[in-house]
C-alpha cells in the first residue's frame, strides 16, 4: 500500500513532535538519557496527546510542538507501565485528532502505515502491511497479551501512530525490531480505549498492582538469564547479579520469560518472592522483597 496523498495531509497535522527534559537524578536517566524525543498523536481535540511511556518518563518538562510550530509545554496526564502508554496534555483546543480503532477484526495482511516525527516540524510517513498479531513480551518485565508488529519500518521516532486506510489509529509505535518481516511493533490502540476513562482521572486502568525486580532478562533454551539491573532496584539490593540463570520462582519452574514474569506478578509490591538461581557452578536461591515500579520511577 501507499498511503494516499489526500489521506497524509489529513493525518499529518494530528501527529506532533515530544521533548522531554529529564533530571539526571531521576532513575531512568542512566538507561533513557536525560533529552529525549518521539512522536504522540493527538487523540482529542481538547488537546490530548498518546505517546510511549519510556519518552515522558521521569520528565520534569514535556515539551510539545504541532506540525505548524506551534509549541506548548504538557502536562503529564499519565503513565501507564503496564501497557507502556503514556497520555499528556496541552493547553489547547480545537485540535484535529485522530479516531482511534480496536484491533479486534484486524488480521494479518491488512494495510497500515505509520506517521513519525523526525523533529520539530518534520513528519515521515512508512507504508506495510501487519505481519504478526498477539502476545509479545520483553527484557524489562513487560508483556503485552496483544501487541501488532508490521512489514512498515518506523522512519522516524516512537510514539506515532500505526494507522489503517481510513486514518484510524490502530495502535502506538513503541519499538523497532530486527525480525524479518516484523520490523516494528505496536502497542494496539485498545489498551487506551480501555483504559481512557482511568487515565483521565489520574488512576493507573489495572486495579491490581504487581510485584517488580528491576530486572532485564531473556531467554536461553529452557531458562531466563539476568542480563541486568536497575540500579538501586529490588532485584540489586536482594543480591541478584548480571549472568544469573533463573530456574524457579516460589518453587515452580521458570520455562521463558513470559513464565518468568507472570509468576513475578502472582505477588502484590512488598511480598517477598524466593528465586532459586544458578551462579557459576552452584545453585542457590535469593529472596527479594519486591517493589512498585511505579513508586520507583515516581
Amino acid at each position: 500500500m501507499n498511503a494516499a496523498v489526500a489521506l497524509i495531509e489529513r493525518v499529518l497535522p494530528s501527529t506532533v513532535h515530544l521533548q522531554s527534559r529529564i533530571p539526571e537524578s531521576h532513575p531512568s536517566a542512566r538507561i533513557l538519557g536525560t533529552e529525549r524525543m518521539g512522536s504522540g498523536t493527538v487523540v482529542d481535540s481538547s488537546g490530548l496527546v498518546l505517546t510511549v511511556n519510556y519518552v515522558v518518563l521521569g520528565a520534569e518538562q514535556v515539551r510539545v510542538t504541532l506540525l505548524d510550530q506551534r509549541a506548548y509545554v504538557a502536562e503529564l496526564v499519565r503513565h501507564d507501565y503496564a501497557s507502556g502508554l503514556a497520555l499528556v496534555r496541552i493547553p489547547e483546543e480545537h485540535l484535529p485528532a485522530l479516531p482511534l480503532r480496536r484491533t479486534t477484526d484486524l488480521a494479518p495482511g491488512d494495510d497500515a502505515f505509520i506517521v513519525a516525527s523526525v523533529g520539530e516540524g518534520g513528519v515521515r510517513v512508512a507504508s506495510g502491511a501487519v505481519s504478526y498479531i498477539g502476545p509479545f513480551d520483553a527484557n524489562w518485565e513487560y508483556v503485552l497479551d496483544r501487541a501488532v508488529m508490521t512489514t512498515a519500518m518506523n522512519p522516524g521516532l516512537g510514539g506515532g501512530p500505526l494507522l489503517d486506510t481510513q486514518g484510524r489509529v490502530l495502535g502506538v509505535v513503541s519499538l523497532n525490531l530486527n525480525e524479518i518481516g516484523r520490523f516494528s511493533l505496536s502497542i494496539p490502540a485498545d489498551y487506551y480505549l480501555d483504559g481512557r476513562d482511568a487515565l483521565l482521572g489520574g488512576r493507573a486502568p489495572s486495579a491490581t498492582t504487581r510485584a517488580w525486580l528491576g530486572i532485564f532478562c531473556y531467554a536461553v533454551k529452557d531458562h531466563v538469564v539476568i542480563a541486568g539491573l536497575l540500579p538501586g532496584g529490588p532485584g540489586e539490593q536482594a543480591g541478584l547479579k548480571a549472568g544469573d540463570v533463573v530456574l524457579a520462582v516460589d518453587g515452580q519452574d521458570v520455562g521463558d520469560r513470559r513464565s518468568l514474569y507472570r509468576l513475578l506478578w502472582a505477588h502484590r509490591p512488598g511480598e517477598s518472592v524466593t528465586l532459586k538461581i544458578f551462579r557459576g557452578r552452584e545453585m542457590c536461591t535469593v529472596t527479594v522483597a519486591s517493589g512498585d515500579v511505579e513508586e520507583f520511577f515516581g
